[in-house]
């Protein structure tokens, strides 16, 4: 059942998503302590780790539903033009729909994150509950609205990987999981980090543009779509492993830089 596990390429994976979860799951955060405001002060850290568990909950539900349609793999539409010949299925279609929603919702928050800084924050504080029960009723509303692009990051990441589409399950979960106990253990520093830090999390959604690009090239491939005589084919992950990993490197190096010479960055700063 773990053998997947037994792979270097899924560590990686499970890494990466990992990250991605943690990134993704800052807003989350940030959203549920904004809701959880009005509350007295002994209940806001209850409320906040319900929240984080339904965050988990709501994840893992849409990861078997959605792993479930991404099964129906025959056919249910035949191209065949001069130009483009291709079968399309539901999977096709979920992961095409997906990769589109990824390249939608990075780009419309890092478009917020850069030029509407806290239009998200504004909208749930304006409705924010002094009552516990209706304040984890607005939390769950924001994860499952949150929980989307999680989802498809994590079946883009993982796609493919086996040719068991359980050990993909099975490395989505441990991903969700691991990144909601690591939240709820440091949700203030790791929250703090990301904040003073915005560019970890604007590299963050970066990443979740080249996913969303890979979903909609998974699905062409998996439709064995030609298009004027060339057929669309799998992007290996190794390709995405790269682009990530050596981003992450050249941004904790400019951090590691910036923190050894503060005053240089406040001198910039003032000119």
């Amino acid at each position: 059942m773990f053998d997947i596990f037994a792979s270097p390429d899924a560590w990686m994976a499970l890494l990466t998503l990992t990250f991605l979860e943690i990134v993704l799951g800052i807003d989350n955060i940030i959203f549920i302590s904004i809701a959880a405001g009005k509350l007295e002060k002994k209940n806001r850290r209850k409320a906040t780790n319900i929240g984080l568990l339904l965050a988990m909950v709501m994840r893992i539900i849409l990861l078997f539903g959605i792993t479930w349609l991404t099964k129906m793999k025959k056919p249910f539409l035949v191209i065949d033009e001069s130009w483009i010949t291709g079968g399309i299925s539901w999977q096709a279609i979920i992961l095409f729909g997906g990769g589109l929603f990824l390249l939608y919702k990075s780009t419309h928050e890092i478009h917020e994150k850069i030029e509407d800084r806290g239009h998200d924050e504004r909208e749930v504080a304006k409705s924010r509950s002094s009552s516990l029960m209706n304040a984890i009723v607005q939390i769950t509303v924001i994860n499952i609205v949150f929980s989307f692009d999680s989802i498809l990051t994590a079946i883009g990441m993982t796609n493919g990987i086996s040719p068991n589409p359980n050990d993909a399950l099975i490395l989505m979960i441990t991903a969700v999981v691991i990144s909601v106990l690591i939240m709820m253990l440091f949700a203030n520093p790791v929250g703090e980090f990301v904040n003073n830090h915005p560019s970890i999390q604007v590299l963050g959604l970066s990443f979740l543009i080249l996913i969303g690009f890979m979903l909609i090239a998974e699905s062409a491939h998996l439709s064995h779509l030609v298009i004027f005589d060339n057929e669309v084919g799998a992007i290996p992950k190794g390709y995405l492993y790269f682009a990530i990993a050596f981003s992450l490197m050249v941004e904790f190096i400019n951090l590691r830089i910036q923190k050894k010479h503060p005053q240089e960055k406040e001198s910039l700063e003032e000119h």
